[in-house]
């Protein structure tokens, strides 16, 4: 799974999660890509599945690009912990998302079958997804 190899601090705050992706929101390597139409977490465990789902539909044709990387680490204090004693140990790494920030990107491939791909690989996500394709592609 993905996470980062060194941190300069173990535990971050939540921040916000408003606002829309202007950096990643447009196709940079491959044909098509999928966007998220809103904001939230996507754990490194939900890119993992999707990019499994993904490559396993194109059977091993084609490549894919992962635009995304967990980098924020989530803390949960343990089930029936009393109030107070600090906060919990990092226990997951997530990534911030906004809507439009393109999540996967493929080429290689015919638009139906990218379609199919994209289709299971937004069955894994949390959140709403759009396909989207380079302008000449349509």
């Amino acid at each position: 799974m993905l996470m980062p190899k060194k941190v300069k601090y173990r535990k971050q705050q939540r921040g916000r999660m408003t606002g829309k992706a202007w950096r990643g929101s447009s196709l940079a390597f491959g044909e098509y890509g999928l966007k998220v139409m809103c904001c939230g977490w996507i754990t490194s465990r939900q890119i993992e599945a999707a990019r499994v789902a993904m490559t396993r539909s194109i059977k091993r044709g084609g490549k894919v690009w992962i635009r995304t990387f967990p980098d924020k680490p989530i803390t949960k204090k343990p089930a029936e912990t009393r109030m107070g004693k600090g906060k919990g140990a990092p226990e997951e790494w997530v990534c911030v998302v906004r809507p439009g920030k393109i999540l996967f990107e493929m080429e290689g491939v015919g638009l139906e079958v990218a379609k199919a791909a994209m289709r299971l690989a937004a069955a894994k996500l949390p959140y709403p997804t759009k396909l989207v394709t380079r302008q000449g592609l349509e």
